[in-house]
């Protein structure tokens, strides 16, 4: 069980690390907003932040709601170390591993923005993506000589932004019916977002094998189709 687990452990830890590593340069040197090519035109870097889940999609603008995420995390977190352990006394696959590694690394690293840059990091009310409607939140804007009321998002322990930065800078032919024109992926996306996906996708790819049906099952299945 040692070799496996330290297996996972490490790749968990250097995922997190290249995560945060990114997300902490990209934070202090970027100014929000700005772009920078990253592969061409098509791949760039593209600062912002959101408060809510991955790819950039929001979760309400209650302090509840960010809260309940957050907690949410936590949860997913804890069930998924409890399950890469129950698999790995059950012998799983290195392969299994490495696909629960990714999604592991991927929710870990979104939490721990959540979790501490709100406690390392200022946060400005004239930056747009601190600014959240309905969160009751009153701040004032200053802009050269200009002053205007914001509603700023929640700040505080388990309630900080999540830092993104890749963006496909790639458009649908124009004359392609209802999508020319639009962007093929609009998010906003950071390592973790890609390590969950990744991990999702292989997981639903390799399904049978990683979840084979046991003997009992496949009776049971052979009877109710022949019933039906």
């Amino acid at each position: 069980m040692k070799k496996p687990l330290l297996f996972s452990a490490i790749l968990v830890a250097v995922l997190l690390l290249l995560d945060q590593w990114i997300k902490l340069t990209i934070k202090t040197q970027f100014a929000p907003g700005e772009f920078k090519p990253l592969l061409g035109d098509w791949l760039v870097l593209h600062y912002t932040e959101n408060p809510g889940m991955a790819f950039g999609q929001t979760f309400g603008a209650s302090m509840w709601a960010k809260l309940s995420l957050s907690l949410f995390r936590i949860v997913a977190i804890f069930l998924i170390v409890r399950y890469m352990i129950k698999q790995i006394k059950l012998g799983t696959s290195r392969e299994f591993l490495i696909v629960v590694s990714l999604v592991l690394a991927g929710a870990t690293g979104n939490l721990l923005d959540s979790m501490f840059y709100d406690l390392f990091f200022s946060v400005d009310p004239c930056v747009p993506f601190n600014q959240l409607a309905g969160s009751g939140n009153k701040a004032i804007c200053s802009a050269g000589h200009f002053k205007y009321a914001v509603e700023l998002r929640h700040q505080g322990f388990l309630f900080g932004n999540v830092v993104d930065m890749f963006q496909f800078n790639v458009r649908w032919p124009n004359g392609l019916p209802y999508l020319g024109g639009s962007d093929v992926f609009p998010a906003i996306w950071n390592l973790a977002d890609f390590c969950i996906s990744v991990g999702l996708i292989w997981a639903i790819i390799r399904q049978k094998t990683f979840f084979p049906k046991d003997k009992n099952s496949e009776k049971v299945e052979e009877v109710s189709n022949e019933l039906l």
